[in-house]
């Protein structure tokens, strides 16, 4: 594995799932991802934390925010968007329950990654302050500003194109 796969940070969270009664035919239920807790809660999977109306709010489980020293650009645009999020994955199940936590990243391009799979539920969530925290925290340590170079076209070899002799001798 080369230095760069393997994360020099991990903030672990809790995710916390919305199941709100359907409108549809075809669906009981709809579910979402609606928040991170900072740390890991003291509580098993899927309990539920609050009902209200026709919706119940679940701790689902955990999850790791890996930080990698060569996506921090796209953390910082993240931070400074005006809005920063913490993208939860949830994977279909054939367990208890439909989904499970599969993913938590504050990488906007991999959070849109995982929308790739099709089955799986991507929703950004808003960042908690301490993941916050910790995430400028990571950048002031590990980011290096990359400056753009603008690649240049090379010119057209109008030779190249001309016919070639062939191994054989034939042209």
């Amino acid at each position: 594995m080369s230095p760069a796969a393997v994360p020099l940070q991990r903030i672990p969270v809790g995710v916390v799932v919305e199941r709100r009664k359907s409108s549809s035919p075809w669906a009981d239920y709809v579910w979402r991802g609606v928040a991170v807790l900072p740390d890991e809660p003291d509580m098993e999977p899927w309990t539920a934390l609050r009902e209200q109306d026709e919706a119940t709010l679940f701790y689902a489980g955990r999850a790791t925010i890996d930080l990698y020293r060569s996506e921090t650009a796209r953390y910082r645009d993240n931070l400074t968007s005006g809005n920063p999020g913490i993208w939860v994955v949830l994977s279909p199940s054939e367990g208890a329950w439909p989904y499970s936590v599969a993913a938590a990243t504050a990488d906007p391009a991999e959070g849109e990654a995982f929308t790739e799979a099709g089955a799986n539920l991507v929703e950004a969530v808003p960042m908690p302050e301490v993941v916050r925290d910790a995430i400028e925290g990571f950048l002031a340590e590990h980011h290096v500003e990359q400056e753009f170079v603008k690649r240049r076209r090379r010119r057209a070899d109008p030779e190249a194109l001309a016919r070639r002799t062939h191994e054989g001798g034939r042209e």
